[in-house]
């Protein structure tokens, strides 16, 4: 065990925004984000496999769960990312990935980042950046399911094919 280790509060957020190797890698590069994991929210099917959820019964999205630290990055940071990497305003799909597992979705741990949440997509609305209308949905966290290994750190693991 090291000597003088702080122990400093880490938190959690959890999005949704299209195929989750992309989103992770774009996440995993932030100063703050301490850890990046690829899975599954927003079903009721339980223990779901990546075939299961591909079928489009399960109503689960791929999803990134984020663990970083506040005092590096907030969470305001983490949406304005968000809104940044994907096409908000595309339903059930980014890109050639069709699908209710790629759909946009912000999914909240407290009521804090519910505020916080559901300003900046106001915000991004007010903007006019998007002549179509934004269809991230915003609710909040259930139980996570890690996708399997071979999808953790997909890109970074497989970078020739990328």
């Amino acid at each position: 065990m090291q000597k003088n280790m702080v122990n400093k509060k880490m938190e959690k957020a959890t999005f949704a925004a299209g195929c989750f190797w992309g989103v992770e890698e774009a996440f995993s590069k932030i100063k703050g984000v301490k850890e990046t994991t690829v899975g599954y929210m927003g079903g009721d099917y339980e223990n779901p496999s990546y075939e299961d959820v591909c079928s489009n019964k399960t109503g689960h999205a791929e999803v990134v769960e984020i663990k970083y630290e506040p005092e590096e990055i907030t969470y305001e940071e983490l949406l304005e990312k968000f809104w940044e990497i994907h096409d908000p305003t595309q339903k059930n799909r980014q890109g050639p990935d069709v699908g209710t597992q790629y759909r946009s979705v912000i999914f909240y741990h407290n009521n804090e980042q519910k505020n916080k949440a559901e300003k900046s997509k106001k915000n991004l609305e007010k903007s006019n950046k998007y002549n179509k209308p934004i269809e991230t949905e915003i609710t909040d966290a259930k139980k996570f399911y890690k996708a399997e290994e071979y999808h953790q750190k997909y890109i970074k693991k497989n970078k020739r094919l990328f």
